[in-house]
């Protein structure tokens, strides 16, 4: 775990440095739990989509990262979006193929760190 930690850490920071956007995707327990143990907040990703309507307009606990409908990825268009619900990765992708087409890259965390 910690060095997965370290992995999804210095692959953040070094997408903050070059100046480039990170928002989360889906506002899962796991998700969050992730994110606090890697000590990963708002500093670094600025949001999180989720398509539970419950949800939005509520921020990830411990964390205060806001969470806002899916729309605001094609609103925003962020550069880079670390999925946080993995297990619903491929269809997470498949839902967002539009958002990959304009350019924007998706982070998988688990079981390592991949930028598709």
């Amino acid at each position: 775990m910690k060095k997965l930690r370290d992995s999804i850490r210095k692959i953040l920071r070094n997408i903050k440095k070059a100046n480039k956007k990170i928002v989360g995707y889906g506002a899962a327990a796991k998700g969050n739990i992730l994110l606090n143990y890697c000590k990963i907040g708002k500093e670094t990703i600025s949001y999180v989509v989720d398509s539970t309507s419950y949800k939005q307009g509520l921020f990830l606990p411990g964390l205060h990262i806001p969470i806002f409908e899916e729309a605001r990825l094609y609103e925003d268009k962020p550069d880079y979006v670390i999925i946080l619900a993995w297990n619903f990765a491929e269809e997470i992708l498949e839902k967002n193929k539009k958002f990959k087409k304009i350019g924007g890259k998706f982070i998988l965390p688990i079981p390592e760190v991949v930028i598709i």
